[in-house]
Order: C-alpha cells, then sequence, then structure tokens
C-alpha cells in the first residue's frame, strides 16, 4: 500500500470510528432537536438556518432536503426552510454596510417569529455572527437547535444542541450529514405518516 493510500485508509476508518461516538452521543439530541422542529412546522413555523462556509453549504442542503424531499421513495408536500446563507446581496451589502457579525441576526429579525425554529450549524461553536443570531432568535421567541462540535460556547447558547463529540473541523463536517439527514427524515415522517402516491 502506498503512503497516500494508506493515509485513505487512515483518515476513512477515523471518521468511522468518530461515527460510533456520534451515534452514541448523538441519537437523542437528534430526536429532541427533530421533535421541536416538526412540532414547529405542524404548527405552520418555518425553519431558517444559517452558518459559516461548509456550515453555510450544510445549511442549504438541509433546506434543501425539507422543501424538496430527502428520500425518492417518500413524496409529500415541501416544508417552509430558508437557508440564510443564500442571498449574497444582503450577505454583501449588510456585511458591507455594518459588518459580518450581524448578517444572520439582521435577517432573524425579519423572517423570524415566534414559534419558527433557527437551526445554527457551526463547527466550532464559536462563530459571532451565528451566536448572534442565535441571540435574537431567543429574544424574538423562535426556538434554537446548534448542529455543533465540541467546546463552544454555542452549547450552552442554544435551546437544544447537538454536538459532535470532537474538535477536528473535517471530521465534525464529515458527522454532521448523517444526522442532518436523519433529522430531515424524523422529521418528514413525523408529519407525513405515509408516502403520497
Amino acid at each position: 500500500m502506498s503512503e497516500a493510500e494508506r493515509k485513505v485508509v487512515d483518515w476513512v476508518r477515523e471518521i468511522a470510528a468518530l461515527q460510533d461516538r456520534v451515534a452514541d452521543a448523538c441519537a437523542g439530541q437528534v430526536v429532541v432537536a427533530a421533535e421541536a422542529i416538526t412540532e414547529a412546522l405542524r404548527a405552520g413555523n418555518k425553519v431558517l438556518l444559517c452558518g459559516n462556509g461548509g456550515s453555510a453549504a450544510d445549511c442549504q442542503h438541509v433546506a434543501t432536503e425539507l422543501v424538496s424531499r430527502l428520500s425518492a421513495d417518500f413524496t409529500r408536500p415541501a416544508l417552509a426552510a430558508v437557508a440564510l446563507t443564500t442571498d449574497t446581496s444582503f450577505l454583501t451589502g449588510y456585511g458591507n454596510d455594518h459588518g459580518f457579525e450581524g448578517v444572520f441576526a439582521r435577517q432573524v429579525e425579519g423572517l423570524g417569529r415566534p414559534g419558527d425554529v433557527l437551526v445554527a450549524i457551526s463547527t466550532s461553536g464559536r462563530s459571532r455572527n451565528v451566536r448572534e443570531a442565535v441571540r435574537v432568535a431567543a429574544e424574538r421567541g423562535l426556538r434554537t437547535v446548534g448542529l455543533l462540535g465540541e467546546g463552544g460556547p454555542l452549547t450552552e447558547e442554544v435551546e437544544l444542541a447537538i454536538v459532535i463529540p470532537d474538535r477536528d473541523t473535517q471530521h465534525v463536517q464529515e458527522a454532521m450529514l448523517p444526522l442532518e439527514h436523519v433529522l430531515c427524515s424524523l422529521v418528514e415522517r413525523s408529519l407525513f405518516k405515509e408516502p403520497r402516491p
């Protein structure tokens, strides 16, 4: 086996070991978060999502799964979800005029309503703009869910925390995707017991 092949094997085995730890540590947290999101959507509220970089991409991924669908074999109506990471005119305009720290909080202020859920995704749990969005969301009566790496202050600042038991950015990101998918699956199958024909 070449050195490069060994690196691939080691990397994949590291993430596999982390996924085992995630299954044990996060199952209950994911179920509680899914119940909160399901309750909000059932009541006619929506899900807002925020995060930076790879977490911004995750926000868009989760919003897509909710609005579109997760599984090809489970057809159901659209669910109300908005990634606050996609409006480049707003993000660059507000960031330029007022600073990047408020780009998500301002959108929560404008779009969030009591009973909505803000999902904050941060591998470090320290992102200032995500923390500010969580603060504003709580003040405005939104529920807050964090999908986080361990060790950051967001673990204590969100109402419901899903905490990946690791601090390596790449591995935390890799561990988030299965949790995001199962979260969406739990939500859609709680809301719609049987697939539509």
